[in-house]
């Protein structure tokens, strides 16, 4: 199946966090490349790398709390041939080094891949100060950076291993708290390519990141009311698949985004941006609206920040009515 059993059931699905997909895909790479290496900043427990550490001790670096000498140290590996994984949480990759991620990674085109977990408002009791919400934006801006934001635990192990065999720098983005897995073995993934879900001809929903599920339900509710609803999930946000938005406004004539992000520099503008030289139609952004995160059960902040599934069937309903 390409997507999961009981796809609309979300109480018969597996939840998982997003990041033991990257914590299994390390331990993959590692075995099939020597020139793996994976460094931590303290969190190796919470970002999975000490999967990877058991397997492979002489490859993993304990940086310490020093996010800036973490990606000048990954720099400096791969220059000597090395692919290094960065790995800690997304306020502080890209968020505290971002000065060393812009001119030792990125002008230097170097083969490090850094990932931010813990990202989104979903990290819950953690509050401001721990939830990544303008990662994506602060990553997508540098040039020659891939930017990466998986659905669920499979497709961040899918991402994980393409980023490790694919050359240049890649940011993967990824939560903490457990989510539905509704995505297979069998459901496809190549960075730069999204994928389309569920077909529909009224209005599409482009999502990334575990929002995508809710995008999922809001279709299905809404199919009850007789909307036929496209869901695209956009899990590479840098370089866009430009015609894949593209079509979709052509065929359906209004767009909804969703992601766990600010809408400023995020997913939402990303596809305004193609939309607005290709094929501008009515659009409606579902995400973070220029505030800071807050602490909070993750369920509770997903309805407090509106980004669930009732939440997106109202965006729907709302460009529907500009057309």
């Amino acid at each position: 199946m390409i997507l999961a059993k009981n796809l609309y059931q979300k109480e018969k699905l597996e939840q998982k966090p997003t990041r033991d997909g990257y914590g299994l895909a390390l331990v993959e790479l590692g075995k099939e490349n020597k020139d793996i290496v994976v460094l931590g900043a303290d969190l190796t427990g919470s970002t999975r790398c000490d999967w990877f550490r058991d397997k492979f001790p002489d490859r993993f670096i304990q940086v310490g709390i020093a996010e800036q000498n973490m990606m000048c140290i990954a720099a400096g590996l791969s220059l000597v041939g090395k692919i290094p994984f960065a790995s800690t949480y997304s306020v502080f990759c890209p968020g505290r080094n971002w000065d060393q991620l812009r001119v030792s990674v990125a002008y230097n085109k170097a083969n490090v891949k850094l990932t931010g977990a813990h990202a989104g408002v979903s990290v819950g009791a953690d509050g401001a100060t721990h939830q990544g919400l303008e990662d994506i934006a602060i990553a997508r801006c540098l040039p020659n950076m891939t930017v990466l934001a998986p659905c669920d635990a499979i497709e961040t192990q899918k991402a994980t291993l393409a980023a490790g065999r694919m050359k240049g720098p890649v940011y993967l983005r990824f939560a903490r708290e457990p989510t539905p897995v509704f995505t297979t073995k069998r459901t496809p993934f190549r960075i730069g390519q999204a994928e389309v879900l569920r077909k529909g001809k009224d209005v599409s929903i482009i999502a990334c990141g575990p929002i995508v599920y809710e995008a999922l339900l809001a279709a299905e509710e809404l199919s009850k009311d007789g909307i036929s609803v496209r869901v695209i999930n956009n899990h590479t946000i840098k370089p866009i698949d430009e015609e894949e938005i593209i079509k979709a406004a052509e065929q359906t004539g209004a767009i909804v985004t969703g992601e766990d992000h600010q809408v400023m520099g995020g997913l939402g503008s990303v596809v305004a941006e193609v939309l607005s030289k290709n094929e501008p139609v009515p659009m409606e952004m579902v995400g973070v609206q220029n505030r800071f995160g807050e602490s909070g059960e993750p369920e509770e902040l997903m309805k407090e920040f509106k980004l669930t599934a009732e939440d997106i069937k109202k965006a729907v309903i709302k460009v529907i009515e500009r057309k």
